[in-house]
């Protein structure tokens, strides 16, 4: 016999497929009226229905309250529901072939004599997997609350179970999705079940119902009534809390009684070896579940002591779990609930919680106890927990848990302990208490630099400075010095703080850019060429000196073959020199020489946000000072003039993301003034404390390609 689904639409199909394969179908909005032919049916092996029954089968017609017609729901299935293209005519009408239409079967009436014994061994079968049949009846299917899954939080009847007329035999699948719980069992044999999503056998337990009689529980002795008290646990709480003790052999353990609704439960066994076991075959649930039915604030510790220990403090609204805490929190999703075997007793006690707004959990403050409050809030939802923070116990030690926190400082402690709880963390949402270290290190100056690295040029100084964490763009027409003047910070940086930097230049061979570097460092041209004039080339001894100067304060971001390098690729690689090297400054220049491939549906102005958004988060992240070149676009009808930010070729959140923006303008009209002047012009500073808007002039030596400082006062915009 085919298990179909509590609510399939094969359900009408199947029914009307016993009554006549020349049906006709009115469809209504909520239900399906079948009128059938007479239809000769063989007899059926039972007693007749009783004339008060509801609805039965003759062997002549279909008769229902009377009527000559069956009348019954036609339920919108769910989503996962599918209809099988086998039964579907062109006609509309759900129909299946006669070869497949089985022996018709009495509906409802007396179970009779020959079946009630194995009718009787099969309820007993059902019965130990948690099944309850009381009212299903043999030959029909039935609607009822999977014992795996308990419905889900809807407790949807998702188990359906079809029990066979002659009452031998049962064949059940749940098909609520994240469970899919299926078997079948017989009077005579053992029941086999399994998850359709896992495919694994799996026996289900039976849940045995204990009390302490059977238990053989008893009151505790004064000894171990003593040893609480060494815990400064009272006997007014050990009795509110019905913690007894058990003969084991030769010795007497302590009984925690686990209860809901006062009725006992499960029970946990700890003998003075400090060894824990439990009554096999029980449900999970907390301890201590009763103290928080109808709470809105409970909370959560690690041990039946440390609830104990949470109520001498005043608080009755604490619950401990059973089994102790995991080695480490998990990586992968959570499972389904049916499946969620290790934390099932947060699904037992789900009722007592689903009111609770505000989780305080108090668990160990050792690895595993961090990450049982890991995976309790994974589970309970972040935004309602929040975590105890465990007192010092000496210079290099934390109290581990609520019992040695009311042993060693008393209950007043663990009160402010408890009432002190943080919010528990939710990864990317703060407050501004979680930053107080490094604001106060910044407000008492002792991060370092928080007014920023002098440049090294008196007449700049007040205009700009270099902050980590901070994006500067530079721009300038070609042939105005952007590249050189960059070189010449870094090395008055270097030589100031000893800094070390990262240098993406494409625009530069590599010995090219070592002898620019070398010579501003040595002071002293490279070549004895025309361009030295009559200055002394630098001798061997710098030239040596200053190689190794340079291997220790700059490391090069190249691409070894064709290909033009992306901006994640330039990052990370900076990021590795940041890691390796201990770099402070990146260089990127220029923006037209990297890799702009986008998608087509995006713009180059969405592009530039979305790169300098990297770029900015590299520099904060990594506490990297960077320096990005960009051309300007081609500027028509120039005069000579410098350029602005915005004339950036590209987009205008070059200046909209920048922290500071920069251009470097060089005069070429020698009656304008001197043709070696320089002119930086400092157009946005997002940090006042490190500069302002203004320009500056500095002289370039042409032979060293030093700048240096002018007398002239700087130009305030």
């Amino acid at each position: 016999m085919p298990l179909l689904p509590p609510r399939s639409p094969l359900r009408p199909a199947y029914v009307a497929s016993l009554l006549s394969s020349g049906a006709v179908a009115l469809m209504g909005c909520n239900r399906l009226l079948l009128r059938a032919r007479p239809l000769p049916l063989p007899p059926v092996p039972s007693p007749p229905p009783s004339p008060s029954s509801s609805c039965y089968v003759s062997s002549s017609r279909v008769r229902f309250r009377g009527a000559y017609g069956l009348r019954f729901s036609c339920v919108r299935s769910g989503a996962g529901s599918r209809m099988n293209p086998s039964c579907l005519k062109a006609n509309g009408v759900p129909h299946r072939p006669h070869s497949s239409i089985p022996r018709p079967v009495q509906l409802e009436g007396p179970v009779g004599k020959g079946i009630e014994a194995p009718l009787k061994v099969l309820k007993m079968r059902l019965e130990e997997l948690g099944i309850d049949m009381q009212t299903c009846l043999p030959g029909q299917y039935h609607s009822l609350l999977c014992p795996m899954c308990k419905g889900g939080r809807s407790m949807e009847r998702s188990l359906s179970i079809f029990i066979s007329p002659d009452g031998a035999s049962a064949v059940w699948t749940c098909f609520r999705g994240t469970c899919g719980w299926k078997g079948s069992t017989r009077a005579a044999a053992k029941p086999r079940s399994s998850y359709a999503t896992s495919n694994q056998t799996s026996k289900v337990k039976s849940i045995r119902e204990i009390t302490e009689e059977s238990l053989e529980l008893e009151p505790l002795c004064n000894e171990l009534v003593a040893y609480f008290a060494e815990r400064l646990i009272s006997a007014e709480t050990l009795r509110r809390n019905a913690v007894m003790q058990k003969k084991c052999e030769n010795q007497i353990v302590i009984a925690f009684t686990y209860r809901r609704g006062g009725k006992l439960v499960s029970c946990k066994y700890r003998d003075v070896k400090k060894k824990f076991w439990q009554e096999a075959d029980t449900e999970k649930i907390f301890y201590g579940l009763d103290d928080i039915k109808g709470k809105s604030e409970i909370i959560i510790v690690e041990g039946e002591m440390d609830k104990l220990a949470m109520e001498e403090a005043g608080f009755r609204n604490c619950v401990s779990v059973p089994d102790g805490a995991p080695p480490s929190a998990s990586d992968k999703d959570l499972p389904p609930e049916g499946q969620d075997i290790k934390y099932q007793y947060l699904w037992n006690c789900k009722d007592y919680l689903k009111e609770v707004s505000r989780v305080i959990l108090a668990t160990d403050g050792d690895k595993p106890g961090q990450a049982l409050a890991e995976e309790l809030a994974r589970r309970l939802g972040r935004e309602r927990c929040w975590r105890v923070k465990w007192p010092k116990k000496n210079d290099s030690e934390y109290f581990k848990d609520a019992n040695e926190v009311l042993m060693y400082v008393g209950p007043g402690v663990l009160r402010e302990v408890v009432d002190n709880a943080e919010l528990y963390p939710i990864r990317g949402l703060f407050t501004f208490k979680d930053f107080f270290d490094e604001i106060n290190a910044y407000y008492h100056r002792t991060l370092g630099y928080e007014f920023g690295v002098s440049t090294g040029w008196k007449s700049l100084n007040h205009l700009y400075n270099v902050v980590p964490g901070e994006l500067t763009i530079v721009t300038g027409v070609p042939n105005s010095g952007k590249s050189e003047w960059i070189d010449a910070l870094l090395c008055n940086i270097n030589e100031s703080v000893g800094w070390k930097f990262a240098l993406c230049s494409m625009e530069n061979r590599v010995r090219e850019h070592a002898r620019k570097l070398l010579e501003k460092h040595v002071k002293k041209p490279f070549f004895d060429s025309k361009y030295g004039e009559s200055a002394e080339r630098m001798a061997v001894e710098d030239f040596e000196r200053g190689k190794r100067w340079l291997s220790d304060t700059f490391y090069l971001i190249r691409c070894e073959d064709d290909s033009l390098p992306s901006i994640k690729w330039v990052l990370d690689l900076a990021k590795s020199a940041v890691l390796r090297h201990g770099v402070r400054g990146l260089v990127i220049d220029p923006y037209n020489e990297l890799d702009h491939q986008r998608p087509s549906s995006q713009t180059e102005t969405e592009y530039v946000s979305q790169m300098l958004t990297l770029i900015r988060r590299f520099a904060q992240h990594h506490s990297c000072h960077v320096w990005f070149v960009a051309h300007p676009r081609q500027l028509h009808n120039w005069v000579g003039e410098p350029p602005n930010l915005y004339d950036i070729s590209g987009s205008a959140h070059f200046i909209n993301k920048c922290d500071n923006g920069i251009v470097i303008h060089r005069n070429r009209d020698p009656e304008a003034g001197p043709v070696d002047q320089v002119q930086v012009c400092v157009r946005k500073v997002r940090n006042k404390v490190a500069g302002t808007i203004g320009d500056a002039f500095l002289n370039y030596n042409r032979v060293t390609g030093e700048f240096i400082d002018i007398d002239a006062e700087p130009k305030k915009q």
